[in-house]
C-alpha cells in the first residue's frame, strides 16, 4: 500500500493562497491610481470653500468675488431696497415660486428665502445671467437690481428676473455668516 504525505496538501494550499493574495495584492496596487485620479485636485478643494471678510461692506454697497470660477455678487442692501423687494408680489414676477425648478436650490422667488439673513440685509447670489452666461451690471436696470446689457434681462433688488429673456432667477448658493466672514460653499 502507498504511503500517501498529508503534508503536500498542506502545501498545494499555501501555494494557492499566497498566489492569491498577491494577485490581489497586484490588483489593488493597478487599480488604486484609476480610481485615485477621480478626485478632485487639491487646487480644485482650495477653491471649493471660501472666506469673504464682509466686514466693510456699507449698506447699499456690493462686493464681487470670484468661487468656483464664477462671480458671486455679496450686496448689503438698504431698508429701501429691503422694502420694495418684498413688497413685490409673486404674481408680478416673470418667474414665480412654482414655476422655478424644485431640484435647483437657491432659485426661489420669494425674497425671505433668497436673503441670507431673517432682516434681508444680506443677499448672495450667482453674478451670472441665466440667459446665455453674462455678467449683470449692479446697480442698473429698470428696477434697481442688475442689468444685464447682452440681451437685456432686469433683475430686481432681490436677483429675480423681472423683464428680459432670462429663464430663471440669479441663484443663490450655498453660504454661511461665520462672525464677520461670509463663508461660500
Amino acid at each position: 500500500m502507498a504511503h500517501v504525505d498529508n503534508d503536500e496538501g498542506t502545501r498545494r494550499d499555501f501555494l494557492y493562497y499566497a498566489t492569491a493574495g498577491a494577485g490581489a495584492v497586484t490588483a489593488g496596487a493597478a487599480v488604486w491610481p484609476l480610481v485615485n485620479q477621480m478626485n478632485p485636485s487639491a487646487d480644485v478643494k482650495a477653491l471649493a470653500s471660501i472666506r469673504v471678510d464682509v466686514s466693510g461692506v456699507e449698506p447699499g454697497t456690493q462686493l464681487t468675488v470670484k468661487w468656483l470660477g464664477k462671480p458671486v455678487f455679496i450686496r448689503r442692501r438698504t431698508q429701501a431696497e429691503i422694502d420694495d423687494a418684498r413688497s413685490v408680489s409673486l404674481e408680478e414676477l416673470t418667474i414665480d415660486a412654482e414655476s422655478q425648478n424644485a431640484n435647483k436650490p437657491g432659485t426661489d422667488a420669494a425674497d425671505e428665502n433668497r436673503a441670507m439673513d431673517d432682516a434681508g440685509e444680506w443677499l448672495v447670489m450667482i453674478g451670472v445671467c441665466t440667459h446665455l452666461g453674462c455678467v449683470p451690471l449692479g446697480d442698473a436696470g429698470d428696477f434697481g437690481g442688475w442689468f444685464c446689457p447682452c440681451h437685456g434681462s432686469h433683475y430686481d433688488t432681490s436677483g429675480r428676473i423681472r423683464k428680459g429673456p432670462a429663464p430663471e432667477n440669479l441663484p443663490v448658493p450655498v453660504a454661511r455668516f461665520e462672525g464677520t466672514e461670509l463663508v461660500l460653499g
